[in-house]
């Protein structure tokens, strides 16, 4: 249509009044290089010719430019416009422009990097619905307390490096008092029944055996199959970091019905660890993988995400499952070598884990949940929330709290960073906090101390809707490892 009104309109007009940018657009250019080399060739080569045959002729040449190529006249357009179409597309996942609302608990407590990575993983194309725990703080990708849904995809680094890092307390009809009378044999089976530190293991005969080393998810990958020795050789170690094994007292304020343990205090064993060595390569691994797929800008690319159709989304779900048993299984062992060694009846257990992904509902939809660095809190979850190495830990039942996305905290969280605790903190400092609240430390680094963390009491408050108490956690025992390492 339009070419044939502007036959009618400049038939017999000069070429040179008549075409410019709007008139090539109007037929399928787009602005640019390449509407400016059409112009220049027309100016060229048809100034003096009729208008309809010329923009007939950019028509053909925009439609078909290979068969041009041998034309003297049209060959520089033709080239450019194969050029263009064939030159690598700009295959970046752009974020949604503006960031969805979602619930934050502690607000006064979350610092702006926790903030501000939460606001980012809000805009990914996949995300649903995000919270934010009130021990947050900033991590890589979603901040350490961060929940995140996302629709049909799975993101390595919004599970975490340590995947299924979880908590495990045993609960004993043992009495305090026979904590205190039997002291020194307790220390000396915490020492002789767990192993700390980055890359320990057990050699030889030391070597426990558990079900989960004859999982055929080993079989996933090459490089699974690879660390299945590895993993035997770490399997009821702990590592470093913020990992630990302890003794305590859990109070019980009046008689819990579910767990059938009445009220009183109990001797208790509180275990905090995840998938070692296996659960850190399998992270990387994929986090590689994810941000080789999922190209997305600077500020979101530890966001990549693997599609849960893709072949690679269905290995890295099935690999991130065996590394949770497999830090199940450590919990296992560990408690049942301390249980074997101290004697009594055991009254109940709790389990739970987080730096995982959940396949949930959420508001009638099936979402992927990531719960990095959250306790899964739905309705009658138990969970264990500790606070540090002195300050209490909480035995919660989670409430279902629907704009929580069914979580709570992990802990208190940090307020102080690794480095600014080694710089600001003594020894001193440290010792002096143990004598107050009568625990005895075997290991940690000063990255570790009570002051580097939250006050559990204040991060308990700010999640009321969100768990009941269930019972009250009190270390007095606690081993980490001696130099605060991390790396498996």
């Amino acid at each position: 249509m339009y070419l044939a009104t502007q036959i009618m309109k400049n038939n017999n007009t000069k070429m040179k009044n008549l075409l410019n940018g709007n008139d090539l657009m109007a037929i399928g250019y787009t602005q640019g290089k390449i509407l400016g080399l059409a112009l220049e060739t027309v100016k060229t080569h048809f100034e003096d010719q009729a208008p309809e045959a010329v923009l007939l002729q950019l028509q053909k040449v925009k439609d078909q430019p290979e068969a041009f190529l041998d034309n003297a006249q049209w060959e520089e357009l033709a080239t450019a416009l194969i050029e263009a179409a064939n030159a690598q597309q700009d295959d970046t996942i752009a974020l949604v422009e503006r960031a969805g609302d979602y619930a934050i608990y502690g607000d006064a407590y979350i610092e702006d990097g926790a903030r501000q990575q939460m606001d980012i993983a809000m805009k990914l194309p996949v995300t649903v619905a995000g919270a934010l725990m009130p021990d947050a703080h900033q991590g890589y990708g979603l901040p350490i307390g961060g929940v995140l849904a996302a629709r049909n995809a799975v993101i390595p680094y919004g599970v975490g490096v340590d995947i299924g890092c979880r908590m495990a307390l045993t609960i004993f009809d043992i009495p305090e008092t026979h904590y205190t009378a039997n002291w020194a044999k307790y220390k000396r089976e915490l020492i002789a029944q767990t192993k700390f530190g980055a890359g320990e293991g057990f050699k030889g005969a030391g070597r426990a055996d558990h079900e989960v080393l004859s999982s055929d998810a080993f079989n996933t990958a090459p490089f699974i199959k690879a660390l299945h020795d590895k993993a035997w050789a770490q399997l009821g170690t702990s590592g470093g970091g913020n990992h630990f094994v302890e003794w305590g007292i859990v109070e019980f304020a009046e008689r819990d019905e579910a767990l059938n343990v009445d009220k009183g205090r109990y001797l208790a064993l509180l275990s905090h660890s995840g998938s070692r060595g296996l659960g850190a390569t399998i992270a990387g691994h994929y986090t590689h993988v994810a941000k080789e797929l999922c190209k997305l800008p600077k500020e979101a690319a530890n966001l990549a995400y693997l599609d849960m159709a893709s072949a690679a989304g269905q290995e890295y779900w099935l690999a991130m499952n065996l590394a949770g048993d497999y830090a199940s299984a450590c919990h296992e062992v560990i408690h049942q070598k301390l249980v074997k060694a101290i004697g009594g009846q055991v009254l109940a257990k709790v389990e739970n884990h987080h730096n995982f992904a959940w396949k949930e509902r959420w508001n009638g939809e099936e979402v992927i949940v990531h719960r990095k660095g959250a306790t899964p809190a739905g309705k009658d979850v138990m969970g264990i929330i500790p606070g540090s190495m002195t300050a209490p830990g909480f035995l919660v039942r989670g409430k279902g709290n629907l704009p929580s996305i069914n979580s709570a905290s992990h802990g208190a969280g940090r307020q102080m960073s690794r480095s600014k605790a080694m710089a600001q903190l003594s020894k001193a400092d440290l010792q002096a906090v143990l004598k107050a609240s009568n625990v005895t430390l075997i290991g940690a680094g000063l990255d570790e101390a009570p002051m580097a963390y939250k006050d559990i009491n204040l991060v308990m408050g700010a999640q009321q809707e969100l768990v009941d108490v269930v019972a009250k956690f009190q270390p007095l025992m606690v081993r980490m490892a001696s130099d605060g390492s991390r790396e498996d």
